[in-house]
């Protein structure tokens, strides 16, 4: 991710023309972020399909899933514009995230899959800031290491690797999906 140096407001975002770039407001100031690549892309459908068919198997869960790069407002003056790759908001909020312009509140489950170009320090700040903003589990994949990190709002963080369960406690409960399936194996 590559900070532009140009500072705007989340209806500023909301207005820039599509450029083939991704855009995120990180406290008033612009970054943009190349299109992903092919392992990104594979690992986050993966994820969106497993937990897509785990919300139509148990429907009385309801809620509703965000696609990659659906933007969510974590904070004001200066705005913070965040966009997960997946994200899942719950069904006594989802009224409030099916909005026109950002949804202002985190997402209570986030999916970030990890590229090629992020920094260990970006990654976690992006974990931290949607933590702080109510996320109530965020959920981190390395394709290149084919593990997954789980992040608590408690602080708690968990390892995983390819032969181990991803759980969705306490967001998602009865989630369960071994996590060398999101990479494909």
């Amino acid at each position: 991710m590559t900070a532009t140096g140009q500072r705007m407001t989340a209806e500023e975002l909301w207005h820039l023309p599509d450029r083939g770039m991704r855009y995120e407001l990180i406290a008033g100031e612009l970054h943009e972020r190349p299109p992903a690549g092919g392992d990104h892309g594979y690992v986050t459908l993966e994820a969106s399909y497993r937990l897509r068919d785990f919300l139509q198997q148990h429907a009385d869960i309801g809620g509703g899933l965000f696609a990659a790069e659906t933007g969510f407002r974590l904070s004001r003056d200066p705005d913070t514009v965040r966009a997960p790759d997946v994200a899942y908001v719950a069904a006594e909020r989802l009224p409030l995230a099916r909005v026109r312009g950002y949804p202002e509140l985190a997402p209570d489950l986030v999916v970030e899959v990890v590229s090629p170009n992020d920094t260990a320090g970006g990654v976690q700040a992006k974990v931290e800031e949607w933590l702080q903003a109510g996320s109530r589990l965020v959920w981190v994949l390395y394709p290149t290491t084919r593990t997954a990190m789980v992040y608590l709002p408690d602080g708690t963080a968990r390892l995983l690797h390819a032969d181990d369960t991803l759980l969705g406690e306490p967001v998602l409960p009865g989630f369960a999906c071994r996590v060398g399936e999101l990479f494909g194996a």
